[in-house]
């Protein structure tokens, strides 16, 4: 019985693939109930010059190459009766040349929802990305303008979630014009994180004392075209088929979630998680005949994290050992979270939807983050440049990115100054249905 399931299953969805590039059971006659599966494929191919005092495996190394899985993942979801909704995706992050091998995949979502008024309010719990904050907070990583989302807007992802998801009771809906979510959480524990141990020391690091509830909402202003909030995964880029003008706001909020010592070393200090952040997303269609459209997104944030926190972030880092002086650490690694304020903005044009034909089309971008972090005595600016060539809109698309990132030092005053700047260059290949 289970097998004839299967491939029930199997031979519907490829049936209904060949004519819409989906792969979805219909579970009634008109589709409302249905069970779906997606499939997404990141590689990255790169070119990484490494930040000062970068080791690999003990052997100095200033620039790297290399090829890496930044993202495998698969899909698994359906609208079981009116009511009833399910929602799980597998997968792998972050798969290099200096992983540990057959990581295998692990689960990043898995969650039941109940339908309670229309569209007005749905109620769900399970390991989830339904947070607060920001747009970007939770981004459908298959639609990103940009090579990556802005990952400081993930703002504890890995010390006390789980890339992001945390175990969560939520509530999302529509209400006119208004898009809400809510989510009570229970943060995971630090123990078993690999981004920061249990220490402790003058500088404030996420406690590992049992975690108090999180708190966290985002909502938004669909001003045009309402988004779809099926899942908790915001678009990137519409690619011309939508026009959204979308104002939000969040935040997130953890009593006793940080510690330090005091001055003398003694005792130690409690502080809480405060994060606020205000929002604006625009992607408008400029000609209807040419389909040629822009995409901008502009985020500002106030976060405190406690006492002079900043954490770097290197993206699939290349290196593994990096100087003691040089504060981003190794490899392709820069301050990217932190107490303080941020500015982040990007803007992105889309050049028709077939400019070359059946070869597909160019959609340019550029982003860039500005941050104001307490601990350090230079603002942190990276800037990233590139383009996506869409063969077959997000589907099928091969982009090329160059980022240009700070490196910060300790110098005589005993301050952290910037003094370099390092890039990166990185082509991605995506497949995705």
């Amino acid at each position: 019985m289970q097998i004839s399931i299967v491939f029930s299953f199997v031979s519907c969805s490829l049936l209904v693939s060949a004519q819409n590039k989906e792969l979805k059971y219909k579970l009634n006659t008109d589709g409302s109930q249905y069970v779906k599966a997606t499939f997404l494929n990141q590689v990255w191919i790169r070119y990484n010059q490494n930040n000062p005092g970068t080791k690999i495996d003990g052997y100095a190394e200033s620039q790297t190459i290399d090829i890496g899985l930044r993202r495998t993942r698969i899909q698994l979801f359906g609208q079981l009766s009116d009511r009833v909704f399910f929602y799980s995706q597998f997968g792998t992050n972050n798969l290099s040349y200096n992983a540990v091998r057959k990581q295998g995949l692990f689960v990043h979502d898995a969650v039941g929802e109940l339908k309670v008024a229309s569209d007005y309010l749905s109620i769900g719990s399970g390991l989830t990305g339904w947070s607060g904050l920001s747009r970007f907070a939770s981004p459908a990583v298959g639609s990103i303008l940009t090579l990556d989302a802005p990952l400081y807007q993930q703002a504890t992802n890995d010390v006390n979630d789980q890339f992001l998801r945390k175990f969560s009771v939520y509530a999302k809906g529509k209400i006119n014009k208004l898009d809400y979510r809510l989510a009570i959480t229970k943060p995971m524990s630090i123990a078993q994180s690999y981004i920061q141990g249990i220490q402790i020391a003058e500088n404030t690091y996420f406690s590992p004392l049992p975690p108090k509830m999180q708190y966290q909402a985002y909502a938004m202003f669909q001003f045009l075209d309402k988004e779809s909030n099926l899942t908790p995964y915001n678009v990137g880029s519409y690619l011309g088929k939508k026009n959204v003008f979308n104002v939000g706001a969040g935040c997130i909020y953890q009593e006793d979630a940080m510690w330090h010592t005091d001055a003398s070393g003694s005792d130690t200090m409690l502080s809480n998680l405060s994060l606020l952040s205000a929002d604006v997303f625009f992607d408008h269609v400029l000609n209807k005949e040419k389909k040629n459209a822009i995409t901008s997104y502009l985020s500002i944030s106030s976060n405190d994290y406690g006492l002079n926190y900043v954490r770097n972030i290197g993206v699939m880092n290349p290196a593994n050992g990096g100087s003691v002086n040089v504060f981003n650490g190794a490899g392709n690694a820069f301050p990217a979270i932190g107490t303080g304020s941020t500015a982040y903005a990007q803007l992105g044009y889309l050049f028709g939807d077939s400019l070359f034909n059946k070869l597909g089309t160019i959609q340019t971008f550029a982003a860039v983050q500005y941050s104001e972090l307490d601990l350090l005595d230079d603002p942190m600016l990276m800037y990233e440049l590139g383009f996506n060539w869409l063969l077959d809109g997000h589907n099928t698309k091969m982009s090329f990115n160059l980022q240009n990132r700070p490196v910060f030092e300790h110098n005589s005053e005993n301050d952290w100054k910037m003094t370099s700047r390092k890039s990166m260059l990185l082509l991605q290949m995506q497949i995705m249905i």
